[in-house]
């Protein structure tokens, strides 16, 4: 059977057809706006969904993540979205059972970085293939601080929580990378007040992207106002927003 394609393919239109990458503090609101998404199903791999009315798989182990990845990719199912929080105890399933398959208690227990390796490799491959289902991939991280070097001295930036070469696995994979975050809003009469937003573009102060092209910088954070966004319906207060002042 024929591989090469003999025509183009065309930019998706369906938010469930994208990987998503979902960052930031605790309780700001990530698996409120991830829980929206299409038909969604949460394989939560932490607690939080109490208060929350969402179909969900409660993952503690890798084993049990691959037999979830097995269902929803056999099809016999309603779901559109699958949203992984979060990402980060997801990898330490991971890394828990790499080691317990080699019957080690650490990855450096291992010579030459090869336990690290075997982790990466399963955690990438699995993630891979979780990605290229017909369905739209989530993926929720908390937010840290990371100091970044350069020639010059060294700045503070906030990506994603996990370490180095999983976050870039992750990142590299997403086509949208949105970094939950708040503005300090001043009105007229000089009051104050805290808006949470949706940073969808890269700064050097924060993790952020939209390979689509079709989000404008800030965004409220509402699930209804990032699809209006991505549907080209803007609203005003989006497009006015990048002008408030920022808090870290």
């Amino acid at each position: 059977m024929p591989l090469l394609p003999k025509e183009k393919s065309k930019p998706k239109q369906s938010l469930a057809d994208y990987v998503i990458s979902i960052y930031g503090q605790e309780k700001i609101g990530k698996t409120t706006v991830a829980a929206r998404f299409e038909n969604a199903i949460i394989l939560a791999t932490e607690a939080g969904h109490n208060a929350l009315s969402v179909f969900k798989v409660d993952i503690d182990t890798w084993e049990k993540f691959l037999d979830a990845c097995r269902e929803l990719a056999e099809g016999n199912h309603d779901f559109r979205t699958i949203v992984i929080d979060t990402v980060d105890n997801l990898w330490t399933l991971c890394r828990q059972h790499v080691c317990e398959k080699h019957k080690i208690e650490h990855e450096a227990d291992m010579p030459y970085g090869k336990g690290y390796a075997l982790i990466l490799n399963e955690f990438h491959r699995v993630l891979t293939k979780l990605s290229m289902l017909p369905y739209g991939l989530v993926l929720i991280s908390h937010a840290q601080a990371k100091e970044v070097q350069t020639r010059t001295g060294s700045y503070s930036k906030i990506v994603p929580s996990l370490p180095d070469r999983p976050r870039k696995l992750i990142l590299a994979m997403s086509d949208m990378i949105l970094f939950f975050d708040q503005d300090i809003v001043r009105s007229d009469d000089g009051k104050q007040s805290i808006r949470r937003v949706i940073r969808t573009q890269p700064h050097p102060s924060f993790e952020a992207g939209d390979r689509t092209g079709r989000l404008p910088a800030v965004i409220d954070l509402d699930y209804d106002a990032f699809v209006r966004a991505f549907t080209g319906k803007t609203t005003p207060d989006a497009k006015a927003q990048p002008n408030a002042k920022k808090t870290q």
